[in-house]
């Protein structure tokens, strides 16, 4: 399953030939290209789909998103996050 994911903008960098930054996915963080937004801030909501932000959502969408990703079970494998319960430690 491929799925687009909520997560809240907890940093830009602009330094790069494209507009990169850190995303919080309900705690787990990853870098995502904002190449198609170039108008984001730090504190906005985006839907993130194989890396790249695709669009700005409300807060509230994300988070309702978000809990249901959870509920679902989904939310560690569409971030490629491994469940430490089947991980071999």
């Amino acid at each position: 399953m491929c799925l687009g994911v909520p997560g809240l903008i907890k940093e830009l960098d602009p330094s790069g030939a494209v507009l990169t930054g850190m995303v919080d996915f309900a705690g787990i963080t990853r870098e995502v290209c904002f190449a198609s937004l170039p108008d984001v801030k730090v504190g906005e909501y985006v839907l993130v789909h194989v890396g790249f932000a695709l669009t700005k959502l409300e807060e509230q969408t994300a988070m309702e998103t978000l809990d249901l990703f959870k509920e679902m079970g989904v939310l560690r494998d569409e971030l490629g996050v491994p469940d430490p319960k089947t991980s071999d430690s």
